[in-house]
């Protein structure tokens, strides 16, 4: 919302005010109002004229021009909060159906591939970020919003403040994590480039931190670097944290919470990529007599 207030029509205005109201995530109220700017750009006249039919065919025409399952159910998230609660117009949205997003299984590196890539970063604070998204299983935002103060060596713990859903929780901090974490704060400090309490990994100004751009590029980077031809991003790190616990019988309660999941199904995900157990099941066909 960097646009000042003059420039801004009433209506739209009015939708970012409920946004704000409602206390939405900047990111998500982005994308809310990209949703309904789109939505006017099709319809060729202000949103809050149209009607139940022109936001069916406004589905039919996103559908047609092959939108994915994701983005079309981003585009009907934005548009429903325009017309249910800028407009109190709910039954507008009558026709209008989010899609099933086929269920994907996630990419995993082995443990020999991680090593590889967090050693291929191009330097040491991409290093210790790639690190920390391993060791604690933590989102590429998780990772570029860790502060200083957020690194507990007496309890063994990371703060998570304000993670996904906007909730605090605190990650596992292993001493192998907390002696990279410690030799990066010395180098850091050494430089001049981190701040008394400020970010754990700042950007080139210490005053902003590492944004989560950059740290994507430097993955990508570290992947192609390492040889590695999978398809890697922060996430894969995250994906491959989960199911190394998950080989290494760290029960999936455990996990779940490690991670931050709200629900259960979402973490046993990883049952279905953790090959290790699958190795360790024996086939009924190996009990068979011969005949």
């Amino acid at each position: 919302m960097t646009a000042s207030t003059h420039t801004i029509s009433p209506l739209r205005q009015r939708m970012i005010d409920d946004m704000r109201l409602r206390k939405l995530a900047d990111k998500t109220q982005t994308h809310y109002l990209r949703a309904v700017r789109q939505f006017a750009a099709y319809l060729g006249r202000s949103p809050d004229t149209a009607r139940t039919e022109d936001l069916r065919n406004y589905q039919l025409h996103l559908v047609d021009q092959g939108i994915s399952p994701v983005s079309l159910n981003a585009a009907i998230s934005g548009l429903k909060f325009f017309f249910d609660i800028t407009l109190g117009r709910v039954e507008l949205m009558a026709r209008m159906r989010p899609v099933r997003v086929p269920r994907t299984l996630p990419v995993v590196l082995s443990p020999e591939e991680v090593s590889r890539l967090i050693a291929a970063a191009g330097n040491l604070k991409h290093q210790t970020a790639l690190s920390v998204a391993y060791g604690a299983g933590l989102r590429a935002s998780e990772v570029v919003a860790l502060k200083v103060g957020d690194v507990d060596s007496q309890r063994m713990t990371l703060r998570i403040e304000q993670g996904k859903g906007r909730k605090d929780r605190y990650a596992m901090l292993s001493p192998v994590l907390l002696e990279r974490l410690r030799v990066w704060w010395k180098v850091a400090r050494a430089q001049g480039k981190m701040l008394d309490g400020g970010w754990l990994f700042p950007g080139l100004n210490p005053i902003e931190s590492l944004s989560t751009r950059q740290l994507n590029r430097a993955i990508h980077a570290a992947a192609e670097l390492a040889q590695i031809d999978k398809r890697v991003s922060m996430h894969t790190l995250r994906h491959s944290f989960a199911t190394h616990l998950l080989e290494q019988k760290v029960d999936i309660r455990v996990i779940q919470v490690l991670l931050g999941h709200k629900k259960l199904e979402t973490t046993a995900l990883y049952t279905q990529v953790a090959t290790d157990l699958l190795r360790e099941v024996i086939s009924p066909l190996e009990r068979l007599q011969p005949a």
